[in-house]
């Protein structure tokens, strides 16, 4: 295991021990971006990217991955969804100056980021807008609608990843809406597309680092509760916070990952 994938590891315990004091859930779908928001963060952004998280549940992972890069500390991570707290339980209007929108739960970040596309183009500055979203918020209109627009209007800089774990609030997105193929859909709206492994960093840099013209996805196939034996693929666990046992065991589990230094 290299110092990167060590690093993770020591994010997703940051990330469990967060939500554990908190008493706060959504962590499955906290732990299948991480992945993901840790390769863009540490191998991929530039000062001139611009990052939109859509998925709002998973803000906990986000400000973990801040934690990682020192731009949040331990005292901020303890605010965690306190009262009067600018870490709240979905990403914040302001306070966190990497946080560029308020996106609410889920649904709202691709408009908004087609948006930032949109001016990057009209006023052709440098810079990619990277969106992550979940997959049960495309069974929401907004998101088609900007689809429409961001295809229509060839927003170069725009890349958007679905965080595709299968699973949403009320079980799978199979059983709730299906959209079948989101593949093909993407496809049939001219919007280029590639699925990866969303665990694996090499596939996941490639993909997020790749310089191909945008509008363009990334389907990343991913696991609820990724690393957890207890939370794997579990639909609770979009819910549910940690008691003490959990908690124990979760972090015992992760510290227990082969070639993973103690902490």
């Amino acid at each position: 295991m290299d110092a990167f994938e060590q690093l993770i590891l020591k994010t997703k315990r940051r990330l469990l021990q967060m939500h554990f004091e908190s008493g706060v859930g959504h962590i499955g779908g906290n732990l299948s971006c991480l992945d993901a928001l840790m390769v863009l963060y540490h191998r991929v952004l530039t000062p001139a990217d611009v990052f939109v998280l859509s998925k709002g549940h998973s803000a906990g992972s986000l400000y973990s991955v801040l934690w990682s890069q020192g731009r949040l500390s331990d005292d901020d991570l303890k605010q965690f969804h306190r009262d009067q707290t600018r870490l709240s339980g979905h990403p914040p209007p302001s306070g966190i100056r990497e946080i560029t929108f308020a996106t609410g739960s889920l649904g709202h970040g691709l408009p908004l980021a087609a948006g930032v596309a949109l001016g990057k183009q009209l006023k052709q500055e440098a810079g990619r807008v990277f969106c992550l979203t979940s997959d049960g918020e495309w069974q929401e209109g907004s998101n088609w609608e900007a689809l429409i627009f961001a295809v229509h209007r060839r927003l170069e800089s725009l890349v958007v990843m679905v965080d595709a774990n299968g699973l949403q609030g009320f079980g799978t997105t199979r059983e709730v809406a299906s959209l079948h193929s989101l593949k093909e859909k993407f496809d049939a709206f001219g919007m280029p597309v590639e699925e990866v492994d969303g665990h694996d960093v090499g596939a996941l840099e490639r993909a997020w680092g790749s310089g191909a013209r945008g509008p363009r996805a990334i389907i990343a196939r991913t696991e609820k509760g990724r690393g957890v034996s207890f939370m794997r693929n579990k639909m609770e666990w979009h819910y549910l916070p940690m008691n003490e046992a959990q908690y124990r065991q979760a972090i015992a589990e992760l510290e227990a990952v082969p070639g993973d230094p103690a902490p």
